[in-house]
């Protein structure tokens, strides 16, 4: 079950605004230099992108080695850190070095999946990887349902991922229920 906190935070930061109409077409960001993924939810198109954070000589932050920001794209596109409550109880992530080039990262909010930052096999560049129903993916998106609910209790249905199924390198979409 997901967090009350979790549940709570997801509500108060993203419900849908009076007059707010279902059927939102979410916009695929792009131009993002070191994008690993991003994540959406029902409220509007604003997206938390998740990149990886490196210096200008391409070398990576082992201690903050992802940085997560709002693209507001019912702000006409524009670039927003996330505010302390954001980070902190939502969508921030924190990282723990497990070896050379591989990190535990930990949503916040929400700890029920594990997620994984480290080398691909066949790039050699950095990803988020993730398993869900005995299938690791190479993260591309997360999606965040919600359904109605009350201001305590939202109804979340479900959370999606979305990405490169790792062993048969197609793409592939797997839900969690809460």
């Amino acid at each position: 079950m997901l967090a009350p906190a979790f549940l709570l935070l997801f509500n108060l930061l993203c419900r849908l605004p009076p007059g707010a109409k279902a059927g939102i077409v979410f916009p695929v960001p792009s131009g993002v230099p070191n994008q690993l993924f991003y994540l959406q939810r029902d409220p509007n198109t604003n997206t938390v992108i998740y990149q990886l954070n490196v210096d200008r000589a391409g070398r990576l932050n082992e201690e903050e080695p992802v940085n997560a920001f709002w693209i507001r794209y019912d702000e006409h596109g524009e670039r927003k850190e996330l505010n302390f409550i954001q980070r902190k109880f939502a969508y921030g992530l924190t990282a723990e070095k497990l070896a050379a080039d591989k990190f535990e990262l930990k949503f916040a909010a929400y700890s029920k999946v594990r997620f994984f930052l480290l080398k691909s096999p066949v790039d050699k560049a950095f990803h988020v990887y993730t398993t869900i129903a005995g299938k690791q993916l190479q993260l591309e998106r997360v999606y965040l349902r919600i359904e109605g609910g009350t201001f305590w209790v939202p109804n979340v249905r479900y959370l999606e991922f979305k990405g490169l199924n790792t062993a048969t390198r197609e793409p592939a979409v797997e839900r969690v229920l809460p």
